[in-house]
């Protein structure tokens, strides 16, 4: 639970008034384009970075007076991995396992069984600079997991992946939540957010604009789309909340234009909300 919570850099806010409620076991998705405030959010919810104004509650537990109970719930995996890359993976595993204070008797224990899970085991004996950037981000979800935390906060987890590498992670990502790990997704690729997830907040210059459902949210803006353009090129866009109304509006365009009608997508609603595009600076 997120409540009236500001996070200042000087005068600016980069997180101004957040108002958030994440369910116990969802896939919560936190999409916004660069610089909206969703990493500054992250950090902030999970530690790692103070904050100016607000209360920020993780399990019942209040981030401030309750910091030590409250870090036990999470796990963190930032967009920049922070392993070591000169050590291998299961050195760098064992090297959380004591920073996370776990009992000696059950590091290897618990780091051979989130290898096999997460299908690590042919790679724990590699040096983290020798693996490519999935098995990084992998190894990196390894290290999050070790204290078996109830909450995983991935900070765009598959930025600079490639198709393959992704559509892994996103598999992974699913499996998690099927065993109960509830997952606090920030991203800026709209189909990530839509592959994976069942609420979606969006947030845009420090503020959350819409939370919802995918189709919560698109509904907001009209149920269908119709995308058309003339001769100019300039493609536009008209939203409608049937799709009778979509195709009178397109049969009232004259033979110049190209039109197509289609469900309207969560970019669509993105656009719409903010007049910015997905990845926008």
């Amino acid at each position: 639970m997120v409540k009236g919570l500001v996070k200042k850099y000087g005068d600016e806010a980069a997180v101004d008034g957040l108002d958030l409620t994440v369910k116990e076991g969802e896939i919560f998705g936190f999409l916004g384009p660069n610089g909206a405030g969703k990493t500054t959010t992250v950090r902030v919810i999970s530690t790692l970075a103070d904050f100016t104004e607000g209360e920020i509650s993780i399990g019942g537990y209040d981030i401030r007076k309750d910091q030590k109970e409250a870090k036990k719930l999470m796990g963190v995996v930032q967009q920049h991995i922070s392993l070591d890359k000169d050590l291998t993976v299961r050195e760098n595993m064992m090297y959380r396992a004591l920073t996370q204070k776990i009992p000696a008797e059950k590091r290897k224990e618990r780091i051979d069984k989130l290898a096999e899970y997460i299908g690590l085991e042919e790679y724990m004996d590699r040096t983290i600079d020798s693996l490519s950037g999935g098995w990084k981000k992998r190894a990196a979800i390894v290290g999050s997991l070790l204290h078996e935390p109830k909450v995983l906060f991935l900070d765009e987890p598959t930025v600079g992946l490639d198709i393959q590498a992704r559509r892994l992670i996103w598999d992974l990502i699913r499996k998690l939540n099927d065993k109960g790990t509830t997952i606090f997704l920030t991203s800026h690729y709209i189909e990530e957010i839509e592959a994976l997830c069942g609420t979606v907040g969006i947030i845009n210059k420090g503020k959350l604009i819409a939370h919802g459902s995918p189709s919560d949210l698109c509904n907001r803006v009209g149920s269908t789309a119709v995308e058309y353009h003339g001769p100019n090129h300039a493609t536009q866009y008209k939203y409608f909340s049937s799709r009778n109304e979509a195709n009178d509006f397109a049969s009232s365009l004259d033979e110049t234009h190209t039109v197509l009608i289609r469900n309207t997508s969560l970019e669509d609603c993105f656009v719409e909300l903010t007049g910015r595009k997905v990845g926008d600076e």
